[in-house]
């Protein structure tokens, strides 16, 4: 008799080959079982008793087991539990307990020539042979992946005891590309591991037989046998999940949120920025940021964004290790990420891995494509202001891989179409270019190249045009020693400049630049001795290279005197060290410190100041000039990183983590989002390096038959030596600006809830953030006092923020997302009173941001429509179209005063003040 599933076959096979017997002497079980999981349940059971049990966890992961058992045998006690459901069990001879679905048949006998044609097991392709045939007629039947029986290492006669390595990559299935933060775990074990932005993973396993389960957001999840009798490798390789409407999985890992060792993290996939509505419908990577818990914006139409209220410039934002210091398009209102191109996004907000560095609030590290190896494949996608094109494919198969990729816009066109004639005259454009080259040397060595640039150019209705733009190329290699020892050895250059040209050619014509060049080489080591030791260890080096600022004529009759800010240069560098130690299946520790030293370096010419006063020209004390590469003042500090994790249970656990962090590098700017304008300085001997700390604890509780997640985290921080600004302090051009900014303290503290439902027809998320940050000026010698030395809010102080994102999915082909956002409005400061002075009128300010611009309030909703799915069909396309700001709220970016005819009037600016419907079309081929 022939099976009739694939599934059921190595089940048969080895239940027959081990001469299955049910209600064979079995050693009685005694016990009180009320309400538990099935797991659980197992689990007492195999502690207590020689038995082992086999079964699908995912369809039983929520079935609760009530029985009393006195002396009762094993099978009467599951005839219990599965009496009246679609599963039995069966008992072999050596007590390894099956559960399976009743429908799946067992053969009763062996073929006689059975053992004369088994074959050894490949790691490859198994085939089996049809038993219910005729020898010569006989039927090879593939079996899947999941049914075969991997054996790793070199098999001998010795016991199996001890430890073996298992190493290898967790890839897509048709791109061949590895997938990053994969889940690599032992089946009811704590035993496991996450894939690196490589797709990599290793685990330290006992010898022996093992099932090895593997998922990633997005994929199919599967399973492998396998019996260990040394140190191997296993490359897996994962398809895309196409599921039922049931189970539509669109965040995370199942219980990932548990799990995984550091908290404060958000992971995101290219499939999760796809279905969040924005505006004109291009997917953006930065606005889905915006909708998670402790993530806020100061205003409409900024991609800056403000972590746990840190500033914008204390996000350290990386793209496949390539810093990014401008993030965003056409005004703010794009990112500057083609989202074609990404393959995973990581924020973190609190525990910060131990190569991470520079920055106070958070590291965006952004992950790209690798570029399909198989098969030559493409997206190009048109919208309203936009289009795009992304080619990827293989110059050696399997080998070596290309993706290239770029957007550009035609928005000129809808500005001159506006209504009135404010920008009638008004231009801009942007483009962004990838280009990522993959090659794989041999089994051990890989090499990466990465290069993005991105250009902006705009002007609004004057004859003043604005420039900017990233530059960057990254080349990685990876090397993989042994099977305890990798290492990832990178280099590159980062690039950013901008431009404000004057381009009327009249006396006053002028051109105003700013460049930042950096240039990176790091060593990353990671060492794997044993499954309770996770060892990472490197360097970095970074050296800056800015252009604070020059001033030049633009065109021959122009009278604008040169004006040049001298260059600035520094080295920074860090080393560190990180275990994460798992000292039971409940509580693992991450304990790491990171060295940083910088050192500021000549030519320069600085001042020194009489100390206890005011740093302005009558306090000048003398001057020190200084040679190139000449140190002028170095500062150094160790930075602790510190997390712990504690299981509750399977689907509960509460964790903590402390770190501290420096930042050598400030951003001097006259508003509170990141603009064109905005001006870098590196640390100096005036200008003290930022310092951070921050303490976080949280309680994360999962609710697998609902496919819902929840989090509670609580934080408070601590910051030295941020930058404020004097009244009327000038940034621009500014020789001296030491004279003009002021350091202040600061703390922030708040509380971040979510709720995440991950499967079914209706998925998506609910967050809110109670989060305060508030500065302090306390220094005498900085001048007069803010707010008398009071804590007041900083400009990015935003107390109360909910987020909704609400996605339904009606068929395959047809789905509907809604994204609503409300936050408490921006601090300012106001005019309160107006009062005459020597015959003239003048306004007197409240306090530094002691009122706030109105709440903020949006709603955007889209709809998806994809093409048929057929498979041999050689494009696919898909429309989506949708409404941003669905409310037409006009929401205030700000809030600003002008005298007019001896009256000060107060206006509010908002940046979109209407709906804004959108269509996109895309196609993949």
């Amino acid at each position: 008799m022939l099976i009739e599933k694939k599934n059921a076959l190595l089940l048969t096979l080895y239940l027959l080959g081990t001469l299955v017997v049910i209600g064979q002497s079995q050693k009685p079980v005694t016990g009180h079982f009320q309400k538990i999981y099935f797991k659980e349940f197992v689990a007492i059971i195999e502690a207590s008793a020689d038995y082992h049990f086999y079964y699908d966890t995912i369809p039983l992961d929520s079935l609760l087991v009530s029985v009393e058992a006195n002396n009762t045998p094993l099978s009467d006690i599951l005839v219990q539990i599965f009496g009246q459901s679609n599963y039995r069990h069966v008992i072999d001879s050596i007590n390894g307990v099956f559960i399976i679905p009743k429908h799946f048949p067992v053969l009763t006998s062996l073929p006689g020539n059975f053992f004369n044609l088994a074959k050894k097991i490949s790691s490859e392709a198994d085939t089996v042979t049809d038993a219910g045939s005729d020898p010569e007629t006989r039927q090879k039947i593939n079996t899947s992946a999941e049914n075969k029986l991997y054996e790793i290492g070199f098999r001998t006669n010795q016991p199996l005891t001890g430890s073996a390595i298992l190493v290898g990559y967790v890839k897509d299935s048709k791109s061949g590309e590895g997938i990053v933060g994969a889940s690599v775990y032992l089946d009811s074990s704590s035993i496991g591991s996450i894939t690196d932005q490589f797709g990599y993973y290793s685990l330290t396993l006992p010898r022996g037989r093992h099932i090895l389960r593997i998922s990633s957001t997005g994929m199919k999840p599967t399973k492998r046998q396998l019996i260990i009798y040394s140190n191997g490798k296993l490359n897996i390789e994962l398809k895309d999940d196409v599921p039922t409407l049931k189970s539509v999985i669109v965040v995370a890992e199942k219980n990932s949120n548990v799990r995984r060792m550091q908290m404060g993290i958000e992971r995101i996939t290219i499939k999760t920025i796809k279905q969040v509505p924005v505006l004109l419908g291009e997917p953006d990577i930065l606005r889905v940021l915006l909708t998670l818990p402790g993530v806020t914006s100061v205003g409409e139409a900024s991609t800056g964004f403000n972590v746990r209220g840190g500033s914008a410039d204390q996000n350290l934002i990386l793209f496949n290790d390539a810093t990014i210091y401008n993030p965003s398009h056409l005004f703010g209102f794009f990112s500057a990420f083609n989202p074609d191109v990404i393959k995973n996004a990581e924020l973190y907000k609190s525990s910060l891995p131990e190569k991470f560095g520079g920055r106070l609030s958070s590291i965006l590290d952004i992950t790209t494509r690798d570029g399909n190896n198989k098969k030559w494949t493409g997206n190009a996608g048109i919208g309203v202001l936009t289009s795009k094109l992304m080619i990827e494919g293989p110059l050696v198969k399997n080998k070596t891989s290309l993706l290239v990729g770029g957007r550009s816009t035609y928005s000129n066109w809808l500005l001159t179409r506006l209504p009135g004639s404010d920008y009638s005259n008004s231009r801009a454009s942007f483009y962004d270019a990838n280009l990522q080259l993959t090659h794989m040397i041999n089994a051990k060595n890989s090499l990466y190249f990465t290069f993005y640039s991105s250009s902006d150019k705009f002007r609004l209705n004057n004859d003043t045009t604005f420039k900017y733009n990233n530059r960057n190329l990254v080349l990685k290699w990876k090397h993989i020693f042994n099977n305890k020892l990798y290492s990832t050895i990178s280099g590159g250059t980062d690039h950013y400049a901008y431009s404000v040209t004057g381009d009327k050619e009249t006396i006053q014509s002028f051109q105003l630049k700013f460049d930042i060049n950096q240039y990176n080489l790091k060593g990353d080591f990671n060492y794997t001795p044993d499954n309770k030791h996770q060892l990472n260890f490197g360097l970095s080096n970074i050296y800056y290279m800015l252009q604070p600022g020059s001033l030049k004529p633009n065109g021959i009759q122009s009278l604008i005197i040169p004006k040049t800010v001298a260059t600035e240069q520094a080295a920074e560098m860090a080393i560190y060290l990180g275990d994460r130690i798992t000292i039971s299946d409940r509580l693992s520790i991450n304990a790491g410190i990171r060295y940083a030293l910088y050192n500021y370096l000549g030519p320069q010419q600085t001042y020194n100041y009489i100390n206890g006063l005011p740093r302005d020209q009558s306090t000048i004390e003398d001057s020190s000039k200084y040679a190139a590469g000449k140190i002028i003042k170095t500062y150094h500090s160790p930075e602790i990183r510190l997390s712990l994790r504690y299981s509750l249970s399977d689907q509960a656990s509460v964790k903590f983590s402390y770190n501290n962090l420096s930042q050598f590098i400030h951003l001097l700017s006259n508003t509170t989002a990141i603009s064109p304008t905005d001006i870098w300085k590196l640390s100096d001997s005036h200008i003290k390096p930022q310092r951070g700390e921050q303490v976080s604890i949280g309680f994360y509780r999962d609710f697998p038959s609902k496919s819902i997640e929840t989090s509670v985290e609580l934080y408070y921080k601590r910051i030295k030596n941020y930058l404020d600004y004097k009244s009327g302090a000038s940034i621009v051009l500014n020789q001296n600006i030491e004279r003009d900014v002021i350091s202040t303290k600061g703390r922030g503290y708040g509380a971040e809830f979510l709720i995440r439902k991950s499967a079914g027809k209706l998925n998506g998320w609910m967050s809110y953030t109670y989060a305060r940050i508030e500065l302090q000026m306390d220094d005498p010698i900085a001048g007069q006092l803010i707010n008398k030395g009071n804590y007041y809010p900083a400009n990015f102080d935003k107390p109360h923020s909910v987020n909704i994102i609400a996605n339904y999915k009606f068929t395959h082909r047809y789905s509907i997302s809604l994204n609503a956002q409300y936050n408490t409005g921006r601090p300012i400061t106001l005019p309160i009173a107006i009062f005459n002075l020597a015959g003239s009128q003048r306004v007197y300010y409240s306090n530094r941001n002691q009122y706030r611009i109105p709440d903020y309030f949006r709603m955007d909703f889209s709809a998806n429509i994809e093409g048929n799915h057929k498979i041999k069909q050689r494009t696919h396309g898909a429309w989506s179209l949708g409404v941003y700001n669905l409310t037409a709220r006009k929401n205030p970016y700000s809030i600003y005063f002008v005298e007019e005819n001896g009256i000060v009037k107060g206006y509010k600016l908002s940046v979109i003040g209407t709906a804004i419907p959108y269509i996109t079309y895309n196609i993949r081929f």
